[in-house]
């Protein structure tokens, strides 16, 4: 098995392909605390200076404190090769709960604007997010400003401002008018 690795914008975080299906649909987000659902991520925190693991489609992400990736991604790239050498599954309950479905907030009102909104991050945002190792989904629009949640190698990333500020906030307020900007969760 062969697993390729590439550098994702945020330097605490390696982007894991392992050559293979990770998630059929949506995405999850493990800490230490909730990495009991899934054997992968138990192995991965059970490594000095993993905190964080993020799965993709065809990718898992880690993030690390500040330690250094030299000593930690053969560690890592043992575990994921081990768990899926294995057979054992990738959720202990077998089921997927979408990260995605958090709790959205809007105006009624301003349904037509963000079904827009949500069209764009889908179409346009979350294809070259998902490319860097992260998600980025829609939690809600308020007084124009519309409110994302990062999540994977996005989550913590010296450069995520500047995505939100330069990136995804022009392309909304290009697109939709009534955006006048954009925050983090």
């Amino acid at each position: 098995m062969f697993i390729q690795t590439e550098a994702t914008p945020n330097p605490a975080t390696l982007k894991f392909i392992p050559g293979r299906t990770v998630l059929s649909s949506g995405t999850m987000e493990f800490s230490r605390d909730t990495s009991i659902r899934s054997p992968l991520a138990a192995k991965l925190f059970t490594i000095p200076g993993v905190t964080g693991v993020f799965y993709g489609s065809d990718f898992v992400t880690v993030t690390k404190d500040d330690s250094d990736w030299q000593h930690l991604k053969p560690a890592v790239l043992g575990a994921i090769m081990e768990h899926y050498m294995s057979g054992l599954p990738l959720l202990a309950d077998g089921e997927i709960e979408d990260d995605d479905e958090a709790e959205e907030f809007f105006n009624e009102s301003d349904a037509e604007t963000v079904a827009t909104i949500k069209d764009l991050i889908e179409t346009r945002v979350r294809p070259a997010v998902a490319n860097d190792g992260g998600d980025i989904t829609f939690r809600g629009f308020k007084e124009g400003v519309v409110y994302l949640d990062m999540k994977g190698s996005c989550a913590g990333c010296p450069s995520s401002t500047a995505t939100l500020k330069h990136g995804i906030q022009n392309l909304l307020k290009h697109f939709v008018p009534e955006v006048v900007e954009v925050r983090p969760m």
